[in-house]
């Protein structure tokens, strides 16, 4: 069974190019159940380079379909065993402001838009940056 990953090296993601924020937002639940957003958002932001991007969205996905810890290991083989979305296509790099480093090891951290950071990872010519993906089509 092949094995995919949306784990990123050295890789900054921006925010969308057509996203409309100018400051960061902490997504907030719709209801009883927490957005993807969120979960994420809460992972990621307490956990700053300890988790790579395949770890966060497993997580996600574990969360949201209930599992147990004794399902998890096979669950996450066939999880992975089909292409997952990547951080360019999450809502916090297309709607909430936050781009997305992911360090030499593949471990991620959240920067807001307006934060020195952010500014820094776009002017660094040493690391790789992308763009998350349009909300709209162009």
């Amino acid at each position: 069974m092949k094995i995919h990953s949306t784990n990123y090296f050295n890789t900054f993601i921006e925010i969308a190019e057509d996203s409309t924020v100018e400051a960061s937002q902490v997504p907030k639940a719709k209801g009883d159940n927490k957005t993807v957003a969120e979960i994420q958002f809460e992972i990621i932001k307490n956990n700053p380079y300890k988790y790579t991007s395949d770890d966060v969205f497993f997580m996600v996905y574990a969360h949201r379909n209930d599992l147990i810890d004794s399902e998890l290991e096979e669950a996450r083989k066939t999880f992975f065993s089909k292409g997952q979305p990547c951080f360019r296509a999450s809502p916090l790099t297309k709607s909430y402001g936050y781009g997305v480093f992911s360090n030499n090891e593949g471990k991620v951290a959240l920067h807001a838009v307006e934060s020195p950071e952010y500014e820094n990872f776009i002017n660094d010519n040493s690391i790789k940056k992308l763009k998350a993906m349009r909300s709209k089509k162009a």
